[in-house]
């Protein structure tokens, strides 16, 4: 049974506490689009599951969205239609609705991961794109060396890629999504060159996995990433980031499709 907040939020992320500046920090990226939009192929109705604010609605098709938590759906831009009340577990749709069905930066936070997925399966006649991160990749960034309990918490909470290839079922692609250095889509990975940016608790706020950790953890983060910064400490073991066009991390793109259907995608 999935459980949700006062704010409607599903899973383990109440939005109606942590998400009133999501659409400030968290942007969508253009390039990062393109491996999206790639991904979806040419479908004409496309299925939003966890569309938060909205972010990458834009990238072709007619999209229809599906977001549980009220304040997020309230950060939706006037231009985009809507967003159903509903969950991943029980998307309120018939058998193969869409062309195509994309969930963002979300898997991580569904009550049941397994249910969500074979639930956008049932709706969804081609390709289902899964834009997530690889728990296996993700404390390998430097902000391991600061807040470990942040990127343990995250590696907990984002299932393996082969748990979401098995509960889609089919064919499935894994491609590995280089992060711009001007990243406006302000996940934690995003700032691998602009350590500065998290010193600010409003932009840490719209990375979920920062909620799961208490005043101490957030408290010592600050003052000694503030401290090697001063004194030159980071630069010299990081600094090299601050130049490197992109950074490939742990963000990836599944693309999951029926048996029979291509997975080689297209270049463009």
């Amino acid at each position: 049974m999935t459980t949700r907040t006062h704010d409607g939020s599903a899973g383990d992320v109440d939005y109606g506490t942590i998400g009133s500046g999501y659409s400030t920090y968290r942007r969508p990226d253009g390039r990062i689009a393109r491996f999206i939009a790639r991904a979806l192929g040419d479908g004409r109705t496309v299925l939003n599951v966890g569309a938060g604010a909205g972010s990458y609605e834009n990238i072709g098709g007619t999209v229809t969205a599906v977001e549980p938590s009220a304040s997020m759906r309230a950060q939706r831009p006037t231009g985009l239609a809507p967003a159903v009340d509903a969950v991943a577990e029980n998307l309120p749709f018939a058998d193969g609705s869409f062309d195509a069905a994309m969930t963002l930066f979300s898997v991580h936070q569904w009550s049941d991961v397994t249910a969500g997925l074979r639930e956008m399966r049932r709706v969804t006649s081609g390709p289902v794109v899964i834009l997530t991160c690889d728990p296996t990749l993700v404390r390998d960034f430097w902000l391991y060396a600061y807040a470990p309990e942040v990127l343990d918490t995250e590696a907990r909470r984002y299932p393996s890629v082969d748990e979401i290839v098995a509960a889609l079922g089919g064919d499935s692609t894994i491609e590995a999504v280089p992060i711009p250095l001007d990243c406006t889509d302000g996940f934690n990975e995003a700032y691998y060159g602009r350590p500065e940016m998290l010193l600010d608790p409003a932009a840490r706020q719209a990375c979920s996995a920062w909620s799961f950790v208490d005043d101490n953890v957030r408290e010592n983060f600050d003052r000694t990433l503030r401290r090697d910064l001063e004194a030159g400490a980071w630069d010299e073991r990081f600094g090299h980031l601050r130049t490197r066009p992109t950074y490939e991390g742990s963000l990836v793109v599944i693309r999951v499709t029926p048996e029979g259907w291509p997975t080689v995608l297209s270049e463009g």
